[in-house]
């Protein structure tokens, strides 16, 4: 981070006083079991350190985050789960709780033998971690190489391995066309849904990528460059076609 003219470095007050303070000011009135409090003051720290760090980074902008959706982190203490009936009760208040099931889920035979994590609960639905406490024995190690067109790999026993992500950089152009016009001709909710599609399926891509690579190499770590997409995408530092391309890459 290059530094000029003197900078405010952002602190945040974490002494035992400001803690009892704000907890004191966020109980009055509250409907809810004092613990929720206590997990939202954990969660909204989390979020403010995570902004400092890319802040001084120079990742992020001098102004406060917002979160644009309502979520709460439920803490093991309101939790009660029954891993025999696969069901988790929440409680909201004292008499009041909230029951959810895992059982007949999809991805109920995934998670047999796994514990249950700290659940999220939004507005239109709870989601719920599993953690896995299962060991696995790494038999091998690839090491990968990001490039344009391609993931190329190599690891002694098998060689040199390629992933062709021609695919992935064809869909990003046909999107890139279908955005310009939309952009040309003002329409700005066609605009928006292009860039919604273009997410989804590069997510997909990159989703059934990381599980292929799963199965046909298991038990390996896959090390991959830690590449700054800030840097390759830097009007000052890349030429405009050059930095199209890079962009195209996630």
């Amino acid at each position: 981070m290059k530094m000029g003219l003197k900078i405010r470095v952002p602190e945040i007050p974490k002494n035992n006083g400001f803690r009892k303070m704000l907890r004191d000011t966020l109980m009055m009135d509250n409907p809810y079991a004092n613990h929720w409090v206590d997990a939202v003051i954990r969660t909204a720290y989390s979020i403010m350190e995570s902004w400092r760090k890319r802040y001084l980074k120079g990742k992020a902008r001098k102004v406060k985050p917002k979160i644009k959706r309502r979520f709460a982190r439920c803490k093991i203490t309101l939790m009660r789960v029954d891993y025999e009936g696969k069901t988790i009760r929440i409680t909201l208040r004292p008499g009041e709780y909230l029951t959810v099931s895992w059982r007949s889920t999809w991805f109920e035979h995934r998670v047999r033998g796994w514990a249950v994590g700290e659940a999220i609960i939004k507005d239109d639905r709870i989601i719920i971690p599993f953690k896995s406490s299962k060991e696995i024995y790494v038999n091998k190690v690839i090491g990968w190489d990001s490039n344009e067109l391609s993931l190329d790999g190599y690891e002694p026993s098998i060689g040199f391995i390629h992933v062709d992500l021609r695919p992935l950089q064809s869909m990003k152009i046909v999107y890139e066309r279908k955005k310009a016009i939309a952009q040309s001709k003002g329409r700005r909710e066609l605009y928006e849904k292009y860039i919604a599609r273009e997410r989804n399926r590069e997510r997909d891509f990159k989703n059934k990528l990381a599980a292929g690579l799963g199965r046909i190499f298991p038990n390996t770590i896959h090390v991959f460059e830690d590449l700054d997409k800030d840097d390759l995408v830097s009007r000052k530092r890349v030429k405009k076609a050059r930095r199209k391309r890079n962009s195209r890459t996630p």
